[in-house]
């Protein structure tokens, strides 16, 4: 996974699945200075409610 694309998917849907959290809450010791500041304006997208956790669903 890469918190980028993560980070994007999440902004353009408006939501972030808990395996995703998940995912950025094990990795956040091998982040960049890049990618931690990422994961910071996520944390302040949900704090905010602008992004929600939840499910998404794919369109095919």
């Amino acid at each position: 996974m890469n918190l980028g694309l993560l980070f994007l998917e999440s902004v353009s849907t408006g939501v972030i699945t808990s395996e995703e959290m998940n995912w950025v809450t094990s990795n956040q010791p091998n982040f960049s200075r890049v990618e931690e500041a990422t994961a910071l304006k996520l944390g302040r997208l949900l704090d905010q409610g602008l992004i929600q956790i939840g499910c998404r669903i794919a369109y095919n």
